[in-house]
């Protein structure tokens, strides 16, 4: 096997391998707090960039920005049930206030028990009603369309870093309207918004649909995801947006007068996307050397690294390539000039690992013949082969963002041909289904396996629970039932009764 940047690649061991791009391409870390991460600047950077892109789409629909406490009376959670089932065991809870000095050890002070204990954000649901329901007379106030970029806490028990963390950030939106067809169109609104952000920018296609019953957010009438396909062929559920019906209303007493005259209670929806999209980007677009980064995201499009020998000429060798930097950020391009003090072998390697969709490397006969040699990262090599290409600077900085445009598209295309054409369709039993995926003990080992897409009769209740529980026996769940349906035909595979739409089954993050 010919050398590659990382110590381990996807066919070895794919979990090692995601965890060596997020090492070694300088995305994070785990913190001294179990669960919890510590984003590095690179990482933090592709962060910044899906919030900038999205942030931008989350206002053009008309919503805005706000901010909500980060503790939340226990007395509002209880107020939802069902809300409170469904994070109940995730809960992370504030009893005292103070601490004190016992013994030169620090403890806390019994007597600063807080009156009411307070949860650490799971979801801000309940605490956003509370607001609304002082904020909401009539119906001259809908729709109420806001949004908050916050962090959160779910107290997980395996954690792997921006795929499932203790703490992680998102951005998370709540709408009020006054009747269900408008909170629905909301609700797809947003969905389709996730589904043009993750194509178009994120360059990572998705399927949206519709979850099943017992996939819906705890509360909600109607949940909606897009699922995007993994290079290992598992399911990431990359963004939900729900319908919540009347329901948080009526805990949280959220009412209108209508044109009518009459007192109603509002409908209401919520929707987010999280840092576990970053996780989707390195296991759609990562290779064997490192991560490989769209364009759109990336903190630095183009990295220009001087190849400096400690010689008199390296002066001249700077100057030039500050010139093609100075050009390239005229053009609005995200450009950084390496200076380190490092062999440019070593910071090549270096932005390999990182993902830098174009990487420039300027030597003594490039700067005297006029020349820019570069990588794409999007198509490293040929083979064993690294590839690099040489154009004069003026036709390089003239064609550099048709450049980047087109490495965003070779991306999207690659992972558009794995994921259309990984959708298995000629299963025709439960059997065959498990045979399928193989035992769930190799999930991670076992090779790559798509997903089944298989006629479904909408089951729910106990029959429902039944079918869950025993696609988890093989660690399969539904993802969900695509918005875009073929002429639906033949009977459920679960239940045998006459089908009413296709659903997709896989295994999942």
């Amino acid at each position: 096997m010919s050398k590659r940047a990382l110590s381990v690649t996807r066919e070895q061991n794919f979990p090692d391998w995601y965890q060596a791009i997020v090492r070694d391409g300088d995305m994070a870390e785990t913190s001294p707090v179990r669960g919890c991460m510590i984003i590095k600047p690179w990482g933090w950077g592709v962060w910044e960039r899906i919030q900038a892109e999205l942030d931008q789409r989350i206002k053009d629909t008309g919503h805005d920005n706000c901010y909500f406490p980060l503790f939340i009376p226990m007395s509002f959670i209880a107020k939802e049930a069902e809300h409170v089932e469904g994070f109940a065991k995730e809960m992370a809870v504030v009893t005292h206030h103070r601490l004190k000095n016992e013994g030169g050890k620090l403890v806390v002070d019994p007597d600063a028990k807080l009156e009411e204990p307070l949860i650490v954000r799971p979801t801000s649901e309940t605490i956003i009603g509370d607001a609304f329901q002082r904020w909401i007379t009539s119906y001259r106030d809908l729709p109420l369309l806001i949004n908050q970029w916050a962090n959160v806490v779910r107290w997980e028990m395996r954690t792997r870093l921006f795929l499932r963390t203790t703490e992680f950030l998102w951005q998370e939106g709540h709408t009020a309207h006054a009747d269900r067809e408008d909170a629905m169109a909301e609700t797809l609104r947003m969905l389709e918004v996730y589904r043009e952000f993750s194509e178009s920018v994120l360059a990572m296609p998705v399927i949206a649909g519709e979850k099943p019953a017992n996939e819906r957010f705890p509360g909600a009438d109607s949940t909606y995801s897009i699922e995007a396909m993994m290079q290992d062929g598992k399911a990431l559920q990359a963004g939900t947006s729900h319908y919540l019906g009347t329901h948080f209303a009526e805990a949280q007493n959220i009412q209108f007068q209508s044109a009518q005259g009459t007192r109603e209670f509002c409908h209401t929806t919520s929707w987010g996307v999280s840092t576990r999209l970053i996780g989707g980007v390195i296991m759609t677009h990562g290779d064997d050397d490192g991560l490989r980064l769209p364009p759109r995201i990336a903190p630095r499009e183009i990295v220009i690294v001087p190849m400096l020998r400690d010689k008199p000429d390296d002066a001249a060798l700077l100057d030039y390539c500050v010139a093609i930097e100075k050009d390239l950020k005229a053009l609005g391009i995200r450009t950084l000039l390496d200076k380190k003090p490092l062999k440019s072998a070593e910071k090549r390697w270096n932005w390999v690992r990182r993902g830098a969709p174009v990487i420039v490397e300027i030597g003594g006969r490039d700067a005297s013949g006029g020349n820019v040699t570069f990588m794409r990262r999007d198509k490293l090599r040929d083979g064993d082969k690294i590839i690099s290409h040489s154009r004069p600077r003026d036709q390089f900085v003239a064609e550099a963002q048709a450049l980047l445009n087109d490495i965003q598209a070779t991306l999207y295309a690659e992972a558009k041909a794995r994921l259309d054409g990984n959708v298995i369709t000629d299963i025709k039993s439960f059997d065959e289904l498990t045979a399928y995926f193989g035992a769930a003990e190799t999930e991670d080992t076992g090779g790559f396996k798509g997903w089944v897409r298989v006629p479904w009769a909408r089951p729910d209740g106990a029959v429902l629970e039944a079918i869950a529980d025993r696609l988890k026996a093989s660690k399969l769940t539904i993802r969900n039932a695509p918005l875009a349906q073929d002429k639906i035909e033949g009977v459920c595979l679960f239940t045998g009764d006459p089908a009413k739409e296709y659903v997709l089954v896989a295994r999942a993050y």
